[in-house]
């Protein structure tokens, strides 16, 4: 009886924090932001039934025509056109696609191995501890950028390489977050009474210490989102990325840097997707660290 009690007293006391947060989110929440991210993650998923032109449809009679306010421009290519004739929002729509594909592997990837091994590393301590964390001090002295240039020039560029080398580089922000969060939360009751009941260390991981940290991996897998976006996107302006004729947000970028003066918008369109996804990505991951955090909500 005690025990349904106290049942019904947790549910309810998780209901009213679901009640708080929902209300916050209604008063504080980044709108816009918000539409920006639903229309790149609509245009990723939608974007070969909504592109207007095929991305890789050559048409040299209307090669680097201004977007459609401009002299000479027209509602058929309403962001103009590149030095190919390729339609710019054609390819801006696939290119949000191969973005937010690399991004979400990526942050998966990086999360399933750095909470995994940030967990193992704070629960056991001891050498475990030491060779984890000296790891995870070695990875985050190279730069990410230096490390996919080696690979791009070793093995090729490709969207394997580019997700590999970015999961390498950011589980270790993973780790570093997630083993901070272990070395506290074992030193609580719960985890002794885990102990005592005859909890194996698995067990006492998988279902009393991975879901209490669930919610830092939420907020630093959001805002990690707009970094692995950006670290792709640089990768591919320096064509270390994802090869042509695939199209992406950096590549575009490149393709237009030469021709800043005279066909502006090739360069400038992609670098504003860039911007913005990447800006609302960071905003919202500010927002749901506000939610999540009590203490922050409170305030």
């Amino acid at each position: 009886m005690q025990s349904s009690i106290r049942g019904f007293v947790a549910v309810s006391e998780f209901f009213g924090k679901v009640r708080t947060g929902l209300g916050t989110v209604r008063r504080s929440f980044p709108i816009l932001p918000l539409l920006i991210v639903l229309v790149a993650v609509g245009a990723a998923i939608l974007a070969d039934f909504i592109v207007p032109h095929g991305p890789d449809e050559l048409n040299l009679e209307h090669a680097r025509q201004g977007w459609v306010f401009s002299e000479g421009g027209s509602w058929a290519f309403p962001l103009g056109t590149d030095s190919l004739g390729r339609d710019i929002l054609s390819r801006i729509i696939k290119g949000a696609q191969v973005s937010m594909a690399v991004a979400a592997a990526t942050v998966l990837l990086a999360a399933s191995i750095g909470t995994t091994l940030g967990t193992i590393a704070g629960y056991f301590g001891g050498w475990v501890d030491t060779v984890i964390m000296r790891l995870v001090d070695g990875w985050l002295a190279f730069p990410a950028i230096l490390i996919a240039l080696v690979f791009a020039v070793t093995v090729g560029p490709s969207v394997t390489v580019v997700v590999s080398v970015m999961a390498l580089i950011l589980w270790a922000r993973y780790a570093r977050l997630i083993r901070g969060e272990v070395l506290s939360l074992k030193e609580r009751d719960f985890i002794a009474l885990a102990r005592v009941a005859g909890g194996s260390p698995l067990r006492i991981m998988a279902s009393h210490l991975l879901p209490n940290v669930l919610n830092s991996v939420i907020v630093l897998s959001t805002l990690q989102v707009g970094w692995a976006i950006t670290v792709e996107a640089t990768l591919s302006f320096l064509g270390a990325g994802v090869p042509p004729p695939t199209p992406t947000w950096g590549g575009m970028v490149a393709e237009g840097r030469d021709l800043i003066r005279s066909a502006w918008w090739i360069s400038v369109f992609p670098g504003a997707a860039i911007g913005l996804v990447v800006l609302s990505f960071n905003l919202i991951g500010d927002r749901i660290r506000d939610l999540l955090d009590p203490k922050l909500r409170a305030l």
